[in-house]
């Protein structure tokens, strides 16, 4: 019984946190206009 119990708590945790995340929305700003590299660039011929 204490197990559902701490699972529902965890849960109810789980969804609030969720549902804050969701309400204050993603952060404003811009991105940048230069690619990032995800390789090592080579010698330049």
């Amino acid at each position: 019984m204490r197990a559902l119990a701490a699972a529902a708590v965890g849960l109810a945790a789980a969804l609030a946190l969720v549902l804050t995340v969701t309400a204050i929305g993603a952060p404003t700003g811009e991105t940048s206009p230069e690619p990032l590299l995800t390789t090592v660039p080579g010698p330049k011929d």
